[in-house]
């Protein structure tokens, strides 16, 4: 129903801020952190298609905002681009060891092919066959790295490959001269992964304290109105209402108390013609309960506060995120913030809209560990009306 032009609307002006940042600023490493299915791999999957070289993409960008940029044409399709997805793994992989080869010989290879002059060794670490590269042509890469942190939801990967894993990206990108620009995405806070100097040299823009690029990843209200006028011309029974979007989609904020809708749930609810969930995990509810299982008594009062549309105060810590062990309010709210299970605002935090309502609801009212809250909400459901 074409929605693809408006959903690319948005993510599209990115482009013009990050030359912005290379160009002035001198700013080589940048890594976005948003919530899943908060449009991350799409800006990286344009950004890869606007500078790569491999690929002529004046047709995907000519009509776009991104084509009226002072420098558009000076940066389309001229760089070399080295692209990964850190979320794809080998068939039957079981090993850190068989992570990392897969990623650095496919490197290796492309190098290879790619300079079949220099006789590349493909068994050497793919820091020395860039080092090679740009020495004989003085050549620069553009790395755009997308989920930069899948590997520590591995549950193959331990702490000590974790750790290894932070060095290899530190060999691979840190004061390499082979490194024209990295781009980076991924959910969880970067800086609080390195408990040392392996990936200082990023600027990490998040969605709770960075404002820069905050109304680049998710759908701003002039957005939403767009994408729902161009709905009603193109479907030809429409059933969902502008304000059925708010209340389902709507309610997470930026750095700068701009209010965002869950981008994927709009898209995917104007193409189906019906509300329904389309961002939360595949249990009903157990990725909250996940959050909540360590704390329950601490917080189960909050719960309820939050599913009658009340905030709760809380001071956000970036670094809770990467706990598997969440025990204070702090901590366990934080992490959900930042995974999008909740939205903060003004030093509260709040349950964003119907999509997730419904979740936490279905908890408060089927989880027994809940204590006195599961006996309340199944003695009178008035609660939750």
């Amino acid at each position: 129903m074409g929605l693809g032009a408006g959903y690319w609307k948005g993510v599209v002006c990115t482009w013009e801020d990050i030359l912005h940042g290379l160009e002035v600023d001198g700013q080589r490493y940048m890594c976005i952190t948003r919530p899943r299915r908060f449009g991350k791999s799409v800006a990286a999957n344009m950004l890869g298609a606007f500078l790569g070289k491999a690929f002529d993409s004046e047709g995907l960008f000519r009509d776009l905002a991104v084509s009226r940029c002072e420098n558009y044409r000076k940066h389309l399709n001229q760089h070399h681009v080295i692209f990964i997805d850190f979320s794809r793994v080998p068939r039957d992989c079981g090993s850190y060891e068989q992570y990392i080869a897969r990623i650095q010989e496919g490197i290796n290879l492309e190098l290879a092919e790619a300079y079949p002059e220099f006789k590349l060794d493909c068994t050497d670490a793919v820091w020395d066959n860039f080092g090679t590269v740009f020495e004989k042509t003085g050549e620069r890469f553009v790395f755009v790295m997308d989920e930069w942190d899948a590997v520590f939801h591995m549950d193959f990967i331990s702490g000590e490959k974790q750790q290894a894993y932070l060095l290899f990206l530190k060999n691979l990108l840190k004061d390499q001269v082979y490194v024209e620009f990295t781009y980076m995405t991924g959910v969880l806070p970067i800086a609080k992964y390195s408990s040392g100097s392996e990936l200082n040299m990023f600027m990490e823009y998040d969605m709770i304290e960075m404002e820069r690029f905050g109304n680049y990843f998710g759908f701003t209200e002039a957005e939403v109105d767009t994408l729902f006028d161009n709905y009603l011309k193109t479907t030809k029974n429409p059933k969902i209402a502008r304000e059925d979007l708010r209340i389902w989609y709507d309610g997470y904020y930026t750095a700068s108390g701009e209010r965002m809708y869950n981008p994927r749930s709009i898209v995917c609810a104007l193409i189906n013609n019906q509300l329904a969930n389309y961002w939360t995990g595949s249990g009903p509810y157990d990725e909250i309960y996940f959050y909540i299982k360590n704390n329950i008594n601490a917080i189960r009062d909050d719960l309820v506060l939050m599913a009658a549309g009340e905030g709760v105060e809380i001071c956000v810590r970036n670094y809770c995120a990467v706990s598997m062990e969440l025990r204070t309010k702090d901590e366990i709210y934080s992490a959900m913030v930042i995974y999008g299970l909740l939205t903060y605002k003004g030093g509260e935090v709040f349950i964003p809209n119907k999509e997730l309502m419904d979740k936490f609801r279905e908890l408060l009212m089927n989880k027994e560990e809940m204590g006195y809250v599961y006996r309340l909400a199944n003695e009178s459901k008035r609660t939750f009306l």
